[in-house]
């Protein structure tokens, strides 16, 4: 290393963080414009009835003269987005410097206020760009969440629009189902599950973002040798949230119960040879293609380590039918619906 090293590492690190600030700075005076931008569209509607003739020409005029003097970005669209900004964040110190206009523009598209909050929050926790936020929407994140363990209810919906995905335990960590749209395979296509494996981990970056925040690869096919024979769990993650080891294994098929001891079998080796003081017991997940809720109740009953069975699927699932579960639990448990 020559003396100007230490220099250039400093001048650069100085300059990042001038950029960074600088790039921050100027995301919040745009959002706090367009904010403002859609306090005067709806300032000057007719009492602010939409329906109203002069509220429903205003914007099209606008959209006109705006781009003419002032250039690109004053579509209809776009113009209706800053509107929708001041009419769902009334008070303009709400909005998240942390977020675009872009973030914002998808977020806007989520009518049910619960579902928007619960978006906001994990894209600010997350540091989702809007593409991840995008799929997330999508793929019915927050449905997959509430679903997870089959006990949503009223109360559940709205600790998740205030927090967020809060992980204090292992369940935390669940959706159901997963989704790997992102590998490209065809639902009906039949796979090997080392075939599975490879895509996934081909695709390693969406993978993670799909188990969620806090994970870190550590390595597929992890051998463990007991009696001179050798076992391999399929891909092993570290949760640096839980602290915790997290063993995931893959199968195309039905959940049956020999999975499940087998599984048992890698979460007492690793707490036993692998784990360090510092770590909590680790965990263990089986993604199955299907499973029945009967056998997952026998399976996993009565065991003392933390052993989660979950589906996956290769195709982003209907959102009315992920909101229609939802519905029907929120209503089972006696609870209004959010």
């Amino acid at each position: 290393m020559t003396q100007l090293e230490p220099i250039i590492r400093e001048i650069r690190n100085r300059l990042i963080d001038a950029r960074n600030k600088a790039a921050s700075e100027i995301n919040t005076a745009m959002l706090q414009a367009y904010w403002d931008i859609g306090r005067i569209i709806v300032e000057n509607e007719q009492d602010g009835n939409v329906k109203a003739q002069y509220g429903a020409n205003l914007l099209p005029e606008l959209s006109k003269r705006l781009t003419t003097e002032l250039g690109r970005g004053f579509s209809r669209s776009n113009l209706q987005n800053m509107r929708n900004l001041y009419l769902e964040y009334p008070i303009c110190q709400t909005l998240s410097g942390k977020l675009t206009w872009s973030h914002y523009c998808e977020l806007l598209g989520i009518s049910d206020k619960n579902e928007r909050e619960f978006y906001q929050n994990e894209c600010q926790n997350a540091l989702w760009s809007v593409r991840e936020l995008n799929r997330q929407i999508e793929t019915g994140l927050f449905e997959r969440v509430l679903l997870s363990d089959g006990k949503a209810n009223k109360e559940k919906v709205l600790e998740l629009a205030k927090k967020g995905i809060t992980i204090n335990s292992p369940a935390d960590i669940l959706k159901n189902p997963y989704v790997f749209e992102f590998i490209g395979i065809p639902e009906q296509k039949p796979m090997l599950e080392k075939e599975l494996e490879a895509k996934l981990i081909r695709h390693l970056e969406d993978f993670l973002l799909e188990l969620g925040r806090g994970f870190m690869f550590v390595g597929s096919q992890q051998r463990m040798t007991l009696g001179n024979v050798h076992y391999y769990v399929d891909m092993v993650f570290y949760n640096k949230i839980l602290k915790a080891y997290i063993l995931i294994d893959l199968k195309t098929g039905e959940l049956k119960p020999e999975y499940v001891g087998q599984m048992n079998t890698y979460l007492n080796y690793y707490k036993t040879e692998v784990n360090d003081k510092e770590d909590n017991a680790p965990v263990g997940i089986i993604l199955c293609k299907n499973q029945k809720d009967f056998v997952a109740e026998y399976a996993l009953g009565g065991l003392s380590n933390q052993l989660f069975a979950a589906n996956y699927v290769y195709y982003i699932p209907e959102k009315e039918q992920l909101i229609a579960e939802v519905k029907a639990l929120l209503e089972k448990e006696g609870a209004p619906n959010a």
